[in-house]
């Protein structure tokens, strides 16, 4: 299993954000960039320009959430701004041809789940993916509260994937912060991605080692 932080975007200073990305570096293994279109989710937030800024001013990976409608028609805008991983949702439906473009693209294939979508289906693309997102909030809009009843899908998805030793990350998102961070490390989840938790303290890169040292308190 990883053991890894990536701090949401959506919660930093758009008008500042390098110099938000570069305070909290240090303590970032991955960025994540959430993608919103206003209409598979009602709030709007960035597209490929934002990527290709962020591109030009970190090294970090580069890890983008598409909550849109039709995200065919922007992986190659992403894969050429600069993106390392496109996730997309398995509500839209068959998501094999988007993998198929990802893979085109060299650009790393996740899938996402919302709280009300069970494990079951995400589970028959397992084999083929990078990365297994579990909603842990409604998907669209920062600071909302964590529901834990999705620690069961991350708990099956750990078992699935450990069985058949799949190559698969679990990151979950939403309401992750100091008093959720080692529960839902201990269901299994590889990446835990928060916001709020981190670029609303007053001191974001604290703020982003506490989080690390609650979630897995043990690690050397």
């Amino acid at each position: 299993m990883s053991r890894k932080l990536a701090p949401s975007i959506l919660s930093a200073d758009f008008a500042r954000l390098g110099d938000e990305i570069a305070r909290v570096t240090a303590e970032a293994d991955l960025l994540h960039v959430d993608v919103m279109d206003g209409h598979f989710v009602p709030n709007l937030t960035i597209g490929p320009p934002v990527v290709a800024a962020l591109r030009r001013h970190t090294a970090l990976f580069l890890d983008c959430h598409l909550m849109v409608d039709n995200p065919g028609v922007l992986l190659d805008d992403f894969a050429d701004a600069g993106a390392d991983r496109c996730i997309v949702h398995v509500e839209l439906g068959d998501p094999r041809p988007l993998f198929e473009r990802l893979r085109s693209l060299s650009v790393q294939v996740g899938l996402a789940i919302s709280p009300e979508t069970p494990f079951e289906a995400a589970a028959p693309y397992l084999g083929e993916l990078d990365l297994l997102l579990v909603m842990s909030v409604h998907p669209g809009f920062g600071g909302q509260s964590f529901i834990p009843s999705v620690l069961d899908k991350v708990r099956a998805a750990r078992v699935a994937i450990d069985e058949a030793a799949l190559p698969v990350e679990i990151e979950i998102d939403g309401g992750v912060h100091l008093g959720t961070a080692h529960e839902a490390a201990a269901a299994g989840v590889d990446i835990l991605v928060s916001g709020s938790a981190i670029f609303a303290a007053p001191d974001p890169p604290a703020a982003a080692r506490a989080l690390r040292a609650a979630a897995w308190p043990n690690a050397a």
